[in-house]
């Protein structure tokens, strides 16, 4: 698996796809105050912030988020629609290591009058990302409006919510069961957030259940919102890439509605996140909509360690003998298109290569062949 597409690295990958849709650069100092992030930790990916004084008594930050900032910069009028990506580096314990590095993230955000097609063309982004970074890849959708519509028919405590969120999260049953049974809830009101929890499948089949659990009102409504997101996703060549997974839980203070994970082979854990943010809007003092999500470059790592058969395509021997000025012309020839050449004296050891030469009287002479 390479992090590369085509000619080009992921990162430069995303950028140009953002860019094709209409989304423009944002752009943002290494600092920001620290206040910013220290009333709205839970909304980030860590709670670990680089702090320091500034010259002028200040206390700030090294940016561990970009999102954030954005909000702070947005304009105030909810009916303007602002799209911006960004490729930015912020700082924060990485998820491979568990300490502080210096991390690429990548992302975009959709602010103002968010309308069907805004989220659609969101989630198309988030899909065709992940596309970017590995053709093996899914992409899990859930609506926390649904989820929430469950829970508030239990009519428990917000600690018993909280737990039942986690519980969600875990896709714990037999947990959900012990908390609504130590709340007095009944089996019949708490069988919805379990069906809920418990329904899997290919996104149609989901969907035809979700319109049996939900049949009227604001929840119908919201399972033809994902319906229709499912449906556009479909036609745009993703049909076999979505699943309908409601673990897929977002802090519910700062997130509503459409919530997604983006998954690829080989690491263990969501690589893209995302979804609508209107609560953090309005925590903020702005009065628009907005969706967005991040790809998370740091755990992208152990792709690229994972090594490539060969490391590099020709050992080109030489001796004393040799002409200088013909290995140069050999060793230019070679790298033409941009093959990965070695010249040595002697065979170099625990280098896995393609093809070994050497240069004689009349040029190159092929001694092996492993391709």
């Amino acid at each position: 698996m390479s992090l590369y597409t085509g000619e080009k690295s992921v990162e430069t990958a995303l950028c140009s796809l953002y860019r094709n849709y209409g989304y423009t650069r944002f752009k943002m100092s290494k600092f920001e105050e620290y206040d910013l992030y220290a009333g709205n930790k839970d909304f980030l990916i860590s709670d670990h912030v680089i702090t320091f004084t500034d010259t002028n008594g200040k206390l700030m930050a090294l940016k561990p988020d970009v999102t954030l900032s954005i909000i702070k910069n947005a304009r105030e009028k909810a009916a303007d629609l602002q799209k911006v990506y960004y490729n930015e580096n912020v700082y924060r314990v990485s998820g491979s290591t568990e300490a502080f590095k210096e991390i690429e993230q990548c992302g975009l955000e959709c602010i103002g009058d968010i309308d069907d097609w805004s989220l659609c063309e969101v989630l198309i982004l988030a899909a065709e990302s992940l596309s970017c970074i590995s053709p093996d890849y899914v992409l899990d959708l859930s609506d926390l409006d649904l989820v929430s519509f469950a829970l508030d028919r239990l009519e428990v405590s917000e600690k018993t919510k909280r737990d039942l969120l986690s519980c969600v999260s875990e896709k714990n049953l037999h947990g959900i069961g012990a908390l609504c049974t130590a709340a007095g809830v009944s089996e019949e009101k708490s069988a919805l957030l379990c069906r809920l929890v418990a329904l899997n499948g290919e996104p149609s089949a989901a969907i035809e259940s979700l319109r049996t659990l939900f049949p009227d009102g604001e929840g119908k409504a919201a399972v033809e919102r994902l319906a229709m997101i499912v449906k556009v996703l479909c036609k745009c060549g993703h049909g076999d890439k979505i699943r309908i997974d409601f673990s897929v839980i977002h802090d519910m203070k700062y997130y509503n509605g459409i919530v997604f994970r983006g998954f690829v082979n080989g690491v263990p854990t969501g690589v893209l996140s995302g979804g609508q943010y209107d609560r953090m809007m309005q925590k903020m003092g702005k009065k628009a909509g907005a969706v967005g999500f991040a790809v998370y470059l740091d755990l992208l790592e152990r792709l690229r360690e994972e090594k490539p058969e060969f490391d590099l395509e020709t050992v080109l021997l030489y001796d004393d003998a040799t002409d200088p000025a013909a290995l140069a012309l050999a060793m230019r020839d070679l790298t033409l298109y941009g093959e990965r050449v070695i010249s040595a004296r002697v065979r170099p050891e625990k280098i896995r290569y393609k093809r070994l030469a050497r240069m004689t009287e009349s040029g190159v002479e092929i001694l092996e062949n492993n391709a």
